[in-house]
């Protein structure tokens, strides 16, 4: 172990640590061994056969001194804790929605009716909280809300019609297009209307035409079409003589917010809500879990009972359930919800804090940090694919250059933006027990870090 040099390395909590040294040379003409290379490296925390991976691709390359930086890269690469200073809420590439929840290593009830002993259904539990939260007959969830809209089209729609808004027919990401998943699920699209104005008209003659199994509302929750526009209420469509579907994407449960000390935010008064959605004519509404509702990743459908029973029976329902570790998760929020107890849900926690306490914050961090830093009105968005064009006040701190590197490779890593070629840190997406942690990444800055 003579000679070895300590570089940094991660834990599985994403804290650092500092044992990882440069591989053992007895003699430079022959390489170290496998095994005694990748002990070297277990300063990372990384499983011995990763190591053992990583120290003979070193060696196949013939240079075994790169052994500690491949290792280093591959922890970074694994699930650890991160904090996002980015102002985006629901941060697609962070996981959407934070979620706090932990359970036992035990078992659970999944499939288990404890009133008389015989198999139950993972749904029923969390299928009634949902139910009940949003005024619906029953409700079932899946594992997100493409597997929803899937499931629904493919129980429901299967060898008939399905009409949509030529101004709905969105793509979101990762290529999940209305078209393709329609074709997947045996329906055939029916397009009405044109890209900017859809009509009631439309749809009554698309149902004149052909055999309509639904009628599907696809909220536009990633991009808005603007000027000459018109398009079909909830409450017009559901006089069609078809069930009308309603894929309302963010999982807004209920408009006025109840779970909420004070009025609904300014900036949801456009975004459609599961429990008003139904109350318009939907017989279904779909939704995912981890955006506006806060939960962890799932898909929800819920509405009439005899379409969301025809939805459980169909096969690809069990493909798509989710497990126990995310209805338990789930369950978790729904009962906050119901509870009215809105500080509960982390989402909610950021969304409501007033630019008040969060410029406190931004001062008192000002304050203890060494490095020299700028409190600055900032704007936060939902993200998420929600609210495409909706911000709101936030505060942050600015310093000047860039950093963005330096703060990730912090021993729990810090997410951050680029500014005018500053780096900015928003604080309503730090949670306050991790000021600690931010004030000591940037002590940690050095001022070749700097320059713009």
């Amino acid at each position: 172990m003579n000679g070895f040099v300590q570089t940094l390395g991660l834990s599985r909590s994403g804290r650092i640590l500092a044992d990882v040294a440069h591989p053992p040379v007895d003699n430079p003409s022959r390489p170290p061994s496998v095994d005694r290379l990748a002990r070297s490296l277990t300063g990372t925390g990384l499983p011995h056969p990763l190591l053992v991976q990583i120290a003979r691709r070193a060696i196949a390359e013939g240079d075994p001194g790169s052994a500690p930086e491949l290792a280093r890269r591959r922890a970074r690469q694994m699930l650890v804790p991160v904090i996002n200073a980015t102002g985006v809420l629901l941060h697609t590439n962070l996981g959407r929605a934070p979620i706090a929840h932990h359970q036992e290593a035990t078992y659970a009830n999944l499939e288990l009716d404890l009133s008389n002993g015989k198999r139950g259904s993972r749904q029923e539990a969390v299928g009634t909280l949902v139910a009940t939260a949003v005024g619906a007959d029953d409700a079932i969830i899946v594992n997100n809300c493409a597997a929803a809209v899937l499931l629904i089209l493919a129980a429901l729609g299967r060898d008939r019609c399905v009409a949509v808004s030529r101004g709905e027919l969105v793509e979101i990401g990762g290529g999940f297009r209305v078209p393709d998943v329609m074709t997947q699920s045996g329906a055939t699209l029916v397009e009405v209307g044109t890209t900017n104005r859809t009509r009631l008209a439309d749809f009554q003659r698309a149902a004149a035409d052909h055999d309509l199994a639904l009628a599907m509302h696809i909220h536009q929750s990633n991009y808005r079409i603007v000027g000459f526009t018109e398009s079909v209420s909830i409450a017009d469509l559901s006089s069609l003589d078809v069930p009308v579907v309603a894929d309302i994407g963010s999982g807004l449960l209920d408009a006025s917010c109840p779970w909420l000390d004070g009025p609904p935010p300014d900036w949801l008064r456009d975004e459609p809500a599961a429990r008003q959605t139904l109350e318009a004519g939907a017989a279904l509404v779909c939704f995912s879990g981890d955006k506006l509702l806060g939960g962890p990743q799932a898909g929800i459908i819920a509405g009439r009972a005899d379409l969301v029973r025809t939805c459980a029976r169909h096969p690809l329902a069990r493909a798509l359930r989710p497990g126990g570790l995310v209805l338990s998760a789930l369950q978790a929020t729904l009962e906050a919800y119901l509870r009215r107890d809105g500080d509960a849900i982390p989402f909610w926690r950021m969304a409501a804090r007033s630019t008040g306490e969060l410029r406190d914050r931004a001062d008192d961090l000002a304050r203890r940090t060494d490095h020299e830093v700028t409190v600055i009105d900032t704007r936060a968005v939902p993200g998420g694919g929600t609210l495409p064009d909706v911000s709101f006040p936030s505060i942050g701190v600015r310093l000047v250059g860039d950093h963005v590197e330096a703060l990730r490779e912090h021993g729990r890593p810090i997410i951050a933006r680029i500014e005018n070629q500053h780096t900015v840190l928003d604080l309503r997406t730090i949670d306050p027990d991790d000021d600690e942690i931010v004030v000591e990444a940037l002590d940690g800055l050095t001022t070749s870090t700097s320059s713009p």
